[in-house]
């Protein structure tokens, strides 16, 4: 997936790690990623990771804390 520079605004897409900076990536993708991003997310990211970033991330929109906390008690 090649990561939008309007998505990462704060650094160069091309240096970002996709397994360290794992957290990073989610709370950007899940907060103002498109609709591909988003089903690229679901896809390449474990779901117990991505519950735990919704639970411990300080950056999220509640509104996005929401919906995700819905979205991964099924998965």
């Amino acid at each position: 997936m090649k990561l939008r520079q309007s998505l990462f605004w704060d650094t160069d897409p091309k240096r970002i790690d996709l397994k360290k900076n794992a957290r990073y990536v989610i709370e950007r993708v899940m907060d103002f990623g498109r609709d591909d991003e988003v089903r690229w997310l679901w896809r390449y990211y474990d779901k117990s990771l991505m519950r735990e970033v919704v639970t411990k991330s300080r950056s999220l929109r509640p509104e996005t804390k929401a919906l995700w906390t819905l979205l991964l008690q099924t998965a």
